[in-house]
């Protein structure tokens, strides 16, 4: 497994939808989905349990809503070290706000994950680390034969290239400025998916229908994209297919409780 040799901080997204109460977390009875129990612990606690097992790490923010301070405080008390400090950070109704928010003055370099990623591995936050010695932003990504490996019901929708389908493992690496600027793209808010009109000012008119077609492959893609924002945009592919299953709904927290006995032992 590669390891880190560059100081990082984390940034992990608990936010809810503005106005929004996860059905999981009302099931739960709880206020925010991050704090619903899964396997018997809240969903932000397996998160937490990889991170901090992360070499060098220097800090850890997590980026949610005023109101779930009080809640959260409780929880990440466990984790916090003389040498590890972790922060909570009002986030804001915009994922990149909230992003910049918690990254505050700090240059970086960012790994940035979400408070329901339970399946998240110290060696994929390695890779990606590693991969930002070479990139100024980095997405994790997993094929879609190696999704449907882990689980044939993990994942319903793949980004589609030529040279197969991938899903996002919500793990993303921001190297420093660069890589901030390239994030404005996500500033409206949604995903890539469900907004055309983001995906033509990022990608540009043609690559969008050449994508729609088919026809362009991963990695020139990011390319592309990179060359538009102005940046070194790179995909790191997880062979493990299980990195793109996180607990979005019923469904994939089914999904999730029956695979976290086979995850990677936390050391």
């Amino acid at each position: 497994m590669p390891e880190t040799a560059t100081a990082i901080t984390f940034i992990v997204l608990a936010a809810q939808r503005t106005g929004v109460v996860n059905p999981l977390a009302t099931r739960a009875g709880v206020s925010h989905k991050c704090l619903a129990p899964i396997r018997g612990k809240a969903l932000i606690r397996h998160v937490m349990e990889t991170l901090i097992t992360v070499p060098n790490v220097e800090a850890i923010r997590v980026s949610v809503e005023a109101e779930a301070h009080a809640e959260l405080e409780a929880v990440l008390a466990d984790y916090a070290r003389p040498d590890l400090p972790i922060t909570l950070i009002e986030s804001d109704p915009n994922i990149v706000e909230s992003v910049v928010k918690a990254a505050g003055k700090s240059g970086g370099p960012f790994v940035i994950t979400t408070a329901d990623n339970v399946l998240l591995t110290r060696d994929a936050v390695a890779q990606v680390v590693d991969a930002m010695r070479t990139a100024d932003a980095v997405i994790g990504i997993a094929r879609e034969k190696n999704v449907k490996a882990a689980h044939p019901e993990g994942q319903k929708n793949y980004y589609g290239f030529s040279d197969g389908g991938i899903a996002n493992c919500n793990l993303y690496g921001l190297s420093g400025p660069k890589a901030f600027k390239a994030a404005e793209v996500f500033r409206e808010g949604g995903q890539f998916m469900s907004n055309p009109g983001r995906m033509v000012r990022a990608f540009g008119l043609l690559n969008i229908i050449l994508l729609k077609a088919g026809m362009l492959k991963l990695h020139p893609a990011m390319e592309v994209l990179g060359e538009r924002l102005g940046a070194t945009i790179r995909a790191v592919e997880f062979e493990d297919g299980a990195l793109a299953i996180d607990v979005d709904n019923e469904r994939t927290y089914a999904v999730c409780e029956e695979l976290l006995p086979g995850r990677p032992a936390k050391v």
